[in-house]
């Protein structure tokens, strides 16, 4: 037997406010979208998705009911789905477990607003004109940028944060083997008349649109409350805001905000016992589970398992399924018939298979692609909220596809209600700048309901 080493948990920069105040924070930045995302939850059994089929009267009802403006509806709806507080299945729409947990639980409410805090730029539409090649390169380069006004500790002006910009994008080309447009063959035909009509002295046409895309790309950070815009003598400059401050430096440690395990399991509710197993190794858990099983009658606890795996948290969906292991054959009923739920067919089927003999690593063969599928979109989700930034990246080479391409394509195809949220935090996560960029317009044709 080996025991776990961990190394103690980073400290916060010095000045970093306490969690309970970067929580309220981040409450204030989304209470919009709270406000829509309840809203849409009681209005479920109709229609209500703002964004759905139906929009243009589910936008007018939750403007009359909430005292909104249409495009305040529209933007809130988005920035609720993208951190997690809403959930669409079909055209309806479904409270997410963020929101649930939401005046309770303070790492649910920073983890929902660091998913919109990665999504800034499908919340934020990109100056209409540009070429969405320059738009990605922006997008890629910023997290230096960040990273100044990170370590600068106060506000920097514009044009310094431009420079850096320019010269990251200059990198990424560079490593691209991207010649610029003023460094191309004098002998080709088009390039001097390109760079003759669009920039007659000559300047490199490549990075003439960078001011504005970095005031885009600052607007939309200081929109999700990630920084603040403020003119001053010398001109115009940025600042990170706590909530954005804390965030980049979660980034650059690489570690995720997540619950100490509580004492006392035995006494807990199912989901509060799960949460409190969710760091232990898995003879722990599994020692945790027998104790917490053994205070109850097992058709009650298998009851309360379940109804935990029904929610919409995907790491208690598994750690429910992994107690459920541990009582057996007393359980087995229950399991076959969710089996015909699509959100618990996938562990209901893998259970089953190993409680009839298959060896675990076999198991996965008893799924179909798209339930492998719909189990792999599940665990990133999992992984998103609750793991690090590194395991997330390593799942992705446990996709069953050969290819990104082909991976891409099949989570699309299945429809899982988390799937642009994993896209968006596997792109940021991802080191490969080509990949990241095309896991990144996965999300965001997702988002847009593109091909």
């Amino acid at each position: 037997m080996t025991t776990r080493r961990t190394r103690p948990a980073p400290r916060p920069p010095e000045g970093t406010p306490p969690r309970a105040e970067l929580a309220r924070q981040a409450r204030h930045v989304l209470a919009d979208a709270v406000r829509i995302a309840r809203w849409a939850a009681v209005e479920r059994g109709a229609v209500a998705a703002p964004s759905g089929p139906s929009a243009p009267s589910a936008q007018e009802r939750a403007a009359a009911a909430l005292d909104l403006t249409p495009g305040q509806i529209r933007a809130g709806w988005d920035r609720a789905r993208l951190a997690g507080l809403v959930e669409l299945h079909g055209d309806t729409a479904r409270p997410g477990w963020r929101l649930h947990a939401w005046d309770r639980d303070d790492s649910a409410v920073l983890r929902g607003w660091v998913a919109l805090f990665d999504a800034w730029s499908l919340v934020h539409p990109a100056p209409e004109g540009v070429e969405p090649s320059a738009v990605a390169e922006v997008v890629e380069a910023l997290p230096q940028v960040l990273s100044l006004l990170q370590l600068s500790q106060g506000p920097v002006l514009v044009p310094a944060l431009l420079d850096l910009l320019g010269q990251r994008v200059e990198e990424l080309r560079e490593v691209r083997c991207e010649v610029p447009g003023a460094e191309q063959d004098p002998e080709a035909p088009e390039a001097p008349a390109a760079n003759s009509a669009d920039d007659p002295d000559g300047a490199d046409v490549g990075t003439d649109g960078l001011p504005a895309l970095l005031d885009w790309a600052l607007e939309g950070l200081a929109a999700v409350g990630a920084l603040t815009l403020d003119p001053d003598a010398e001109g115009r400059h940025a600042t990170l805001t706590p909530l954005g401050n804390w965030a980049v430096w979660v980034k650059l440690e690489q570690i995720c905000v997540a619950a100490q395990s509580p004492a006392g399991n035995i006494e807990q509710s199912a989901e509060d016992m799960l949460r409190g197993c969710a760091r232990l190794t898995p003879g722990p858990a599994r020692a945790e589970y027998r104790a917490w099983l053994a205070a109850r009658t097992l058709s009650s606890a298998v009851t309360e398992l379940l109804t935990v795996a029904r929610g919409e948290d995907a790491l208690l969906r598994g750690l429910a399924f992994e107690a459920l292991r541990v009582v057996g054959a007393p359980a087995e009923a229950e399991v076959r018939a969710t089996v015909a739920e699509p959100s618990l067919r996938p562990y209901a089927l893998l259970w089953l298979a190993e409680y009839e003999g298959a060896d675990p690593d076999d198991a996965q063969e008893v799924l179909t692609r798209e339930e492998s599928t719909w189990l792999w979109v599940d665990t990133a989700a999992a992984v998103a909220d609750h793991g690090e930034t590194e395991l997330l990246v390593r799942h992705l080479d446990s996709a069953v596809q050969g290819t990104v391409p082909a991976l891409l394509d099949e989570i699309r195809a299945v429809g899982h209600p988390r799937t642009v949220q994993v896209l968006v935090a596997l792109a940021a996560a991802h080191p490969d700048p080509a990949l990241a960029k095309a896991v990144r317009r996965a999300a965001f044709q997702v988002h847009t309901g593109g091909a």
